[in-house]
This record gives C-alpha cells, structure tokens and sequence, in this order.
C-alpha cells in the first residue's frame, strides 16, 4: 500500500512549533476532500493563534493513515469513499483516544444533531465558526472526550469492585456452626493482582458433633477463577448438608470443577477436615494443598497427611489422616499456599511450611491473641517478602480451650 504524503496547511504541520512547551499543542486530523474547505480551516487556526498541528487527508483510507498521536479528528461527512453518519461510524471505530467533531454545512444541521447521538463531542456549521470559536470548539472536545473516557474507566472499576464484593461474599462465607466448643477465625486477603480477587475460598458446616472445614484454592486469578471456587464451595456446602460420606465429598467435588472449568488445565488445591468434637479427634484429607499447622503444647508443627492429587488433574480420592488431639487446648491452623509463596530475604527462597512453623514459634506469635493470629501471620510474611504477598490468602484458625 502507498503512503500519501500528510498535506499541512498555512498553521500547523506533522510536528509541533519549536520551543513550545510539551502538551500545549493539540494534533488535529482534517478529513476533507474539498482543498478549499481544508484551506479555510487552516486560514482560521493561524489567524487565532491556535496552538495546534493540522494535518489533512482527503479520504477515510488516508485518515488511517494519519490516525496515530491524533488528539482531535475534524470530519466533514462527504467523502469520496464514506458519506454521513456511515463515515462518522468508521471514523469512530479507529479513532481509539482521539475525540472526533463533525464538519457539516447549514442545511445538514440536522444530521450534525444525530451525529453527536452517534457519539461525536460536537459539530461544526461550514461558514458560521471564527478561528477562536473553531479552536475553543476543538479544545473542548478533547476535554469532553477525555472526561467521558474517565468516566467510562471509574464506572468499569465501580463494575469490578461490585463484581468483586458479589464473588467475595460467596467465597467468604458465614460460618454454618451451633457448637461453642471450639472457636473460628476466619481470614482472607487477596493478592496484589488488579483483579482484586482470586480463586481462594473456605467454609466451615457443623452436622451433629461433627465439624467439616475446607479451604481451597482454583488456580489463576480474576473472575473465572473466583466464580469458579464460589461453586466449589457451593457444591462441598451441600455435600455436606446432604450427608454425603467423607470419603465421598473430595471426588464429588472434582467431578463439579471438572465438569465447570473453563479449560483442561486449571485444577484446585483443598484441604478438607472433619472434626469430632465428641472424640476430639480429625481426619484430615489433602488434594495438593499444604498441610494444617498443628499449635498444642506450645509446639507448632504440619498435620502429617499424604498428600494427595490435584483436583482436576487425575481423579484420584485422597486418603484419610486420622488425628488425635492431646488435651482440651489445641489450634488447628489451615492456609492457602499465598501464605508460604512470598519470598525470604533478597534470594529466591520461600517462606514455606518450615518457615511459617518458625514464625509461629516466635514470642510475638505465642502473646498475639488468637484472633488477630492470621492477621499477624501475613504481616510477618509481608516483612519477610519485602511487600505485599503476590497472591491471596485464605485462612481458617480453629481452637479449642487456650488454643496452645
């Protein structure tokens, strides 16, 4: 394809003026194909002084040539190749950034109103503007266009704070527990991703002297992977309530994120407990997911279960690690791998489960009251990555008597 020359008029040109401060001057593309018309428009910038750079093009196939770094696009509305508000339309569709006005003559005045309808930041009447007028016209459309593309930009971050609250609530639930024999602390925190929210979720369900806990998390970030782990949660919640046998709960699940995932390769991390109150004791089942931190005898140290698959991965059920509590005072500690991922020091080391045992034996860990523990836990490891922690991080603290 050839490249025409861009036509510069009387004031103006490709370039800015010599010694004129950065970002005073605005790049105006005319699309006129009458010389005379175009002729005009630049005799009214210089006779206003205008701080701008006219270029010209004759047709829309030029104009797109002319398109980049353009702040402001003058379109008359017939053209050789686009006439009316199809041209407008096509013109729209490339100008990206750039504000566009209409050139329109007296007895189309009509069709300048349904231009700006089209979504032009104003018309301009052929013979009835000044070059101040014309110059005043193209600067506040600039504006206008900048203030409505700011206003788009604030109403899509409203739009993703909302969405994000909505899939925070269904990630983060209430609790579903009577019994007062041991307490819950609940944490979450999402990552520092622009998403905002990840695919990080926990529940807790009491059926009889029975409680379940899980805590997941759906690899990736943003809304998929947060509504997806919104209906993990979902499914186990009801699992649960329908007497499902233990054994039973993990497979069912992966069936639902298999089945739900929007591709072969995302799988989730879980980490399931079920707690009898009555014997206190658990049984803890692992899908890939880090173990729960045993704080009993003021010693910390990871629940020894296998650890099995991934979910999504290769169905497989986990096996069960059954768990005997020694005494009335004990914490069981379950995370998302957000928690062990940041970094220690300057090298590449990770904080991982070593690192947070050591963090939990630490004095300040031992007299932090056990509500604020999780809240301590990711501030030390924030300390400890130089910054914030790279990914969420979900939390269920569970205690009994002194917790430790």
């Amino acid at each position: 394809m050839s490249v025409v020359p861009p036509r510069a008029y009387p004031y103006g040109g490709v370039n800015p003026g010599a010694g004129m401060p950065h970002g005073e001057r605005l790049r105006v593309l005319l699309v006129e194909d009458d010389e005379a018309d175009a002729f005009l428009v630049g005799e009214l910038l210089a006779e206003a002084d205008a701080r701008v750079d006219l270029v010209v093009a004759a047709s829309l196939t030029e104009a797109r040539q002319r398109m980049t770094g353009v702040d402001c696009v003058l379109l008359d509305l017939g053209l050789p190749d686009a006439q009316g508000l199809d041209g407008l339309r096509q013109v729209l569709a490339m100008a990206g950034p750039a504000a566009v006005c209409v050139l329109t003559g007296r007895q189309d005045e009509p069709l300048g109103v349904g231009a700006v309808a089209e979504g032009a930041q104003d018309y301009l009447l052929k013979g009835q503007v000044d070059g101040v007028l014309l110059t005043r016209a193209l600067r506040y459309a600039v504006e206008r266009k900048r203030a409505d593309d700011n206003a788009r930009r604030l109403r899509e971050v409203e739009l993703r704070q909302a969405e994000s609250a909505r899939l925070e609530r269904g990630l983060l639930p209430q609790p579903l527990m009577t019994t007062d024999e041991v307490r819950m602390h609940p944490f979450y925190r999402p990552g520092r991703h622009a998403a905002v929210i990840g695919g990080d979720f926990y529940d807790v369900v009491q059926s009889d002297h029975r409680l379940h806990l899980i805590v997941g998390d759906v690899c990736g970030h943003g809304a998929d992977e947060a509504a997806l782990g919104v209906e993990l949660r979902v499914a186990w919640r009801a699992l649960i309530l329908a007497g499902v046998p233990d054994e039973a709960v993990l497979p069912a699940l992966e069936q639902v994120l298999m089945s739900e995932r929007r591709a072969r390769e995302i799988f989730a991390t879980v980490a399931a407990v079920t707690l009898d109150l009555g014997a206190n004791r658990a049984t803890v089942r692992l899908a890939g997911h880090p173990p729960p931190l045993l704080l009993c005898g003021g010693k910390v140290a990871p629940v020894p279960a296998p650890n099995g698959r991934l979910l999504g991965v290769r169905p497989r059920p986990p096996r069960a690690f059954d768990l005997k509590f020694e005494g009335g005072d004990w914490s069981l500690l379950m995370y998302t791998d957000g928690l062990i991922e940041g970094k220690v020091g300057r090298g590449t080391e990770r904080l991982d489960v070593p690192g947070l045992c050591a963090l939990l034996e630490e004095p300040q860990a031992r007299d932090a009251p056990l509500p604020s523990l999780p809240q301590w836990l990711v501030g030390r490891a924030e300390e400890a990555n130089g910054g914030p922690l790279a990914d969420d991080v979900a939390m269920l603290l569970v205690t009994k008597g002194d917790g430790r």
